[in-house]
């Protein structure tokens, strides 16, 4: 007689179904998280935007490197070397930005003519991600911020706008080294309904899991009347040989992830 031999589960069509659905799943939730290039922490207590580090709500979180080449040649750590934090309120991103700049130079007295040929912090922002072209359009903002604390970017005529009125800028000498520089933003977010033409505007509403598009880029400019280096946070794939694409086109920023 023969041995009864147990009998081997089938899978079913919908057993196997319920599986492949789960592997595109989590293939989906891996994909979501490979797209995060940085992550802001929700502050219950705001720092006083005073050019320094010492506020205790900065202590814990992790610096990002700015040190992509997007202009320029190679440049050494002493020449520049960057890198930032980053949290967000309601209606605010923060910033605290190391900056080592071996000389530090505003030649453009006027802060809407060659204002990117300065030394000056560059703030990408995209409010929902989407991306796309937005050099006149406010779809997204990049945002210049001079050493004398002024926003400039680009308005829907082409031309530069101050756009000081969006934020609070402060930088001061750094006490870890005679050529570093601490400097703290607060930053509103505007989504793409913003128009110039109005003083009413509102400020964008933030919550814990929304994602932004992002990236923060340096000015490097020593002793000629043009920069020599512009480096950012995220590296910009080139275009017909041109990577300095992030005041034209948001695809080019990261994402991040705001966080509780």
């Amino acid at each position: 007689m023969k041995a009864l031999q147990p009998e081997r589960p089938s899978l079913t069509l919908t057993s196997l179904l319920f599986l492949l659905g789960l592997f595109q799943s989590c293939q989906s939730i891996a994909t979501e998280l490979e797209k995060i290039d940085y992550t802001a922490q929700h502050l219950k207590v705001l720092p006083t935007i005073d050019g320094s580090d010492t506020d205790h709500v900065w202590k814990d979180l992790p610096w990002y490197p700015i040190d992509q080449l997007i202009l320029g040649n190679k440049v050494s750590q002493e020449d520049f070397y960057g890198r930032f934090k980053i949290a967000w309120n309601k209606n605010q991103i923060y910033l605290l930005a190391e900056i080592q700049d071996d000389v530090l130079i505003d030649t453009h007295a006027d802060p809407l003519e060659f204002y990117w040929d300065d030394d000056a912090l560059e703030i990408f922002i995209d409010s929902d991600n989407s991306g796309g072209i937005h050099k006149t359009n406010h779809s997204a903002f990049a945002y210049h911020v001079s050493l004398d604390n002024q926003l400039i970017d680009i308005g829907t005529n082409g031309k530069p706008i101050n756009f000081s009125n969006h934020g609070h800028s402060v930088w001061k000498r750094s006490s870890h080294s005679p050529h570093s520089i601490i400097w703290e933003v607060a930053l509103d977010v505007y989504d793409h309904t913003y128009d110039e033409a109005k003083s009413d505007n509102q400020l964008e509403i933030l919550s814990a899991g929304k994602r932004l598009g992002f990236a923060l880029a340096y000015c490097d400019a020593d002793y000629g009347r043009t920069r020599e280096h512009f480096i950012s946070s995220k590296d910009v794939p080139a275009v017909d040989g041109n990577k300095n694409r992030g005041y034209i086109d948001a695809d080019t920023f990261g994402t991040l992830l705001l966080q509780d």
